[in-house]
C-alpha cells in the first residue's frame, strides 16, 4: 500500500496576458506642423487583487517631437497618462485568488506610439502595449512516500600493512604517563 503526503507549496494558479490601446492627446503650446518623433518612457504599473479578477493601474509620460513655425523650429511636448486595465483570468485547478495571494505583473510589450496625426492644433496618437499577469498562490500536492530507508554503503579506507606498523612504531605509548 503506497503512503501519500500533501505538501503545500506556491505555485503558479493564473496566467494570462492582454494587448490594450490608449488614445493620448497632446495640445503642444504652440501649433505644431509636423510630428517628428513619439516615445514613452517612465512606465510604471502594479496589479491588485478586485473581487478575483486582477486590477491594473499604471501609467507612462509621452514626449512629442515636433516642428512649428512653417518647420523651421522645433520643440518637445510632454504629458503624463495613467490607464487602468480589469483582467480576468482563468485559474487552473479551480483556485482562488486570496489576500495571500502573489500578484506579479510584466510587461511583455512596452508602451509604444502605433499611430499619430494633428487636427486642430492637438496630437493625437494611439500607445499600444502588452501586459502579462501572474498569479502565485498556494497549492497542495499529494506525493508518494516510500518507506523503504536507503542504505548506505560501507566505505572502508584501503591503508597499507606498511602504513600501520609504522604508525605503530611512531606512537608514543608512555605519552600518557
Amino acid at each position: 500500500m503506497a503512503i501519500y503526503k500533501e505538501i503545500v507549496t506556491k505555485a503558479v494558479i493564473g496566467k494570462g496576458k492582454k494587448t490594450s490601446s490608449t488614445t493620448c492627446n497632446i495640445k503642444p503650446e504652440i501649433t505644431p506642423d509636423t510630428v517628428l518623433g513619439c516615445w514613452v518612457i517612465n512606465h510604471e504599473f502594479n496589479g491588485t487583487n478586485n473581487g478575483g479578477n486582477v486590477n491594473v493601474d499604471g501609467g507612462f509620460d509621452v514626449n512629442v517631437w515636433y516642428s512649428y513655425d512653417n518647420n523651421t523650429k522645433t520643440g518637445v511636448a510632454t504629458d503624463h497618462f495613467n490607464y487602468n486595465d480589469m483582467m480576468k483570468l482563468n485559474l487552473k485547478n479551480d483556485s482562488k485568488i486570496s489576500n495571500n495571494s502573489e500578484i506579479i505583473v510584466r510587461s511583455l510589450k512596452q508602451p509604444t506610439v502605433t499611430d499619430v496625426n494633428i487636427k486642430d492644433g492637438v496630437v493625437n496618437m494611439n500607445v499600444e502595449k502588452e501586459l502579462g499577469v501572474e498569479i502565485v498562490g498556494d497549492e497542495m500536492v499529494k506525493i508518494s512516500v516510500e518507506e523503504d530507508e536507503d542504505d548506505y554503503e560501507i566505505i572502508e579506507d584501503e591503508v597499507e600493512e606498511e602504513q600501520i606498523e609504522k604508525i605503530d612504531e611512531e606512537v608514543n605509548e608512555e605519552y600518557l604517563n
